[in-house]
């Protein structure tokens, strides 16, 4: 696989997953944890369909392949998942967007550490100019929000980062056993802490359906594409590029629920778009 190619296919990732905030607006009754057991639920069939025929019914032996890297990555989504649904229960959007952009920094610096990756002065640069353009897009940056839900949003980028890191280790040819086993332990998760906190699993029908459809179709595709186009990426540029979500998320926002988009949102999604291709530009240069 090409970088362009690789680089395309985490850009469309990217793009599947900006509609998940969409999506989460639907949602009236289900708290972060139920949520977050409802969605994995979902993903976690199709993935098992996905390996099933890609790995010629040899699921089992698949899951065992991926060794730790693969559990040390699910254990990485784990902490993305619950750490974003968390963050947006707890503390406003702006603050959670703005440290969400943290991850490139952190896959930049655990791919540097652990995998040897070399991360250039283009690459630092553009997550430098990604942060500041949704710095801008948010525009009152962290102040504000509460300081637990502020942790959870950067335990959220650092979990994706380790997961992005884990995709490059050993440079396994399949990885998406990886997200499964991040399904399964989010299932647990999302069960264990509903059943701490008093609540229930069984909340209204309809948000289990949109919860169950995000999980199938949404969080499911955007991780297979992303897993598959990693490969050829290294880990920094392929969070970076993903931050198309970002990008994109507000505008869907302003589609479908009428919400008003500032000129702040629009002048840093033009300086985050250009950091996701200066460095998609970069990293092909680099590549060829």
């Amino acid at each position: 696989m090409t970088y362009a190619t690789g680089a395309g296919l985490v850009f469309l990732a990217g793009l599947v997953w900006s509609v998940q905030g969409l999506l989460i607006r639907f949602i009236e009754d289900a708290g972060p944890w139920e949520i977050l057991f409802w969605r994995s639920a979902g993903m976690v069939p199709v993935l098992l369909i996905w390996i099933w025929f890609s790995a010629r019914r040899q699921t089992v032996a698949e899951i065992i392949a991926v060794g730790w890297p693969g559990l040390i990555g699910g254990m990485g989504l784990v902490a993305a998942f619950s750490g974003a649904i968390y963050s947006f229960q707890t503390t406003s959007v702006a603050n959670a967007v703005l440290l969400f952009t943290a991850s490139p920094f952190f896959a930049a610096l655990l791919g540097r550490m652990l995998l040897g990756e070399a991360v250039s002065a283009l690459t630092w640069f553009a997550i430098g100019l990604a942060i500041l353009g949704v710095g801008v897009m948010v525009g009152g940056g962290i102040a504000g929000g509460t300081l637990i839900g502020n942790v959870a949003a950067l335990l959220s980028a650092l979990g994706f980062a380790i997961f992005s890191v884990a995709l490059r280790w050993r440079h396994l040819a399949n990885m998406l056993p990886a997200i499964l086993l991040g399904g399964l332990l989010a299932m647990a998760a999302g069960a264990l802490a509903t059943g701490l906190t008093g609540q229930s699993l069984l909340v209204p029908a309809r948000d289990i359906a949109i919860a169950f459809g995000m999980g199938a179709v949404t969080l499911a595709g955007g991780l297979i594409l992303y897993t598959i186009g990693s490969r050829a990426v290294p880990a920094a540029q392929a969070t970076l590029i993903s931050l198309v979500e970002v990008l994109l998320a507000p505008l869907w926002a302003w589609a479908f629920l009428a919400e008003v988009t500032t000129t702040g949102t629009l002048i840093g999604g033009a300086v985050l778009l250009a950091a996701v291709i200066l460095n998609a530009y970069g990293g092909r240069r680099t590549q060829s």
